[in-house]
């Protein structure tokens, strides 16, 4: 089965926590500060493998979930961080956030990486608490919690050469017939209901990949038929090859359907209209292809070039292989990439409200992302870590923001997972 788009979840690791110690040596019972950091979360990285061509292994295992750096220890010892968790997929791969459509990584060449989900940082431990004023704290965090989002991974598969048409025109006919490919062939439209990929050689040391892609519909950009799934992969190809049966077998129109065809690409995404294109006229054994050829040809013109073919007979490949073979060689080797209409935002562009509170029956519900990861973060088993998370919220102006609400002494707070008593401070 070929699998060219899913959905799956990814967390990196949270931080160790710091931990709170003290020296106790020979001639120093009451020795400073020293407990150790704890260590940073993996994060998850996706790799390239160019071993892989589906996403198949993705429908068996959705969610990947990084290893938690290692808590920090006594004797100032500070905790390990953990390793990356790497997670393999197919070049021509992209990578978005599911929520916000926003593109994350475009994975193309093999061992190309890309971090995904970023591990937390590890917590501090006391040593870094100590002030003159307060030499031997009590005070230690929990680690950073890591990057968790849903993501959406597409494969576009990275061939030279794309054949594109209407169903049973002889894509994989010809596919099968100039390479080593073994697609599934039929008389019925939809035979091929996902691509083939062939490595054609033209001549020795001389080679292109070749793409047979599911045929297309009208309505194709909308994605009525297999519209979208087939659209998706033609965008990563340099060179279009339009497979047209020319003996109009099933009493079609052949200039019809090509501008049929290239009318479906050009609504799917504009720039693929200016793909390099070269039409194989298939089927010029069966009658009256030669007569369809020579109307086809006055009504295209001369710019786009026109090579009678027949995949069963093998008559004109040569010719035809020949003329793609070259046109790659005009062409940047460079893989092309999808154009992102998507802008990025960037953490200094992000505008975002600190926290917000709700009333829920008789509780106050404040929420946030900064004020939520406090809560995680602080280690609540020692009264000075308590009387820190206490004083980072009146400084962030929680505590007002609570008054305003008609918060009243003794009214429970919820932040996170952890509910409080609202208390004059």
């Amino acid at each position: 089965m070929f699998v060219d788009q899913v959905k799956i979840y990814v967390k990196g690791g949270d931080g160790g926590n710091g931990m709170v110690a003290f020296r106790r040596e020979k001639y120093e019972p009451n020795g400073g500060p020293a407990g150790g950091d704890g260590g940073r979360g993996a994060d998850v990285v996706f790799c390239v493998d160019e071993g892989l061509r589906t996403l198949m292994d993705f429908r068996y295992q959705k969610h990947f979930k990084a290893s938690r750096g290692e808590n920090g220890r006594s004797k100032s010892q500070h905790g390990k961080g953990a390793e990356a968790m790497v997670v393999r997929v197919p070049p021509g791969t992209t990578v978005k956030d599911a929520d916000s459509g926003e593109i994350l990584a475009d994975l193309l060449r093999h061992g190309q990486e890309a971090v995904i989900a970023k591990g937390g940082r590890g917590g501090r431990g006391n040593i870094r608490f100590a002030t003159p004023k307060n030499p031997a704290p009590h005070v230690a965090e929990n680690g950073e919690p890591g990057e968790e989002r849903w993501v959406e991974l597409e494969l576009k598969l990275l061939a030279d050469v794309g054949l594109v048409g209407y169903p049973s025109v002889g894509k994989s006919t010809l596919l099968s017939t100039v390479s080593a490919a073994k697609p599934k062939i039929g008389a019925y439209h939809f035979t091929t209901i996902a691509p083939n990929l062939g490595v054609v050689e033209v001549t020795e040391g001389r080679s292109f990949v070749m793409a047979d892609l599911p045929g297309l519909i009208e309505g194709a950009h909308e994605g009525v038929g297999l519209g979208h799934q087939f659209l998706r992969h033609i965008e990563r190809t340099k060179l279009l090859v339009h497979v047209i049966d020319m003996a109009g077998s099933e009493g079609r129109d052949p200039y019809q359907d090509f501008q049929q065809i290239n009318e479906e690409i050009k609504r799917y995404r504009a720039a693929l209209a200016d793909r390099t294109q070269i039409v194989a006229a298939n089927k010029m054994d069966l009658p009256e292809a030669a007569d369809h050829l020579e109307l086809f040809r006055a009504e295209v013109g001369e710019e786009v070039p026109v090579y009678p073919i027949s995949a069963a007979t093998r008559a004109g490949l040569k010719e035809l292989l020949y003329a793609v073979a070259d046109r790659l060689d005009q062409l940047p080797n460079e893989p092309l990439k999808e154009e992102e209409t998507a802008v990025k935002l960037y953490k200094s562009e992000a505008v975002e409200e600190p926290f917000t509170i709700r009333r829920e029956n008789e509780r106050y519900i404040v929420e946030g992302a900064r004020v939520e990861k406090l809560v995680r973060m602080t280690n609540f088993q020692y009264d000075e870590s308590v009387r820190r998370f206490a004083y980072i919220l009146k400084q962030m102006g929680v505590d007002d923001a609570l008054r305003k609400r008609g918060a009243q002494v003794g009214d429970t707070v919820v932040i996170g997972e952890m509910e409080f008593d609202f208390q004059e401070g």
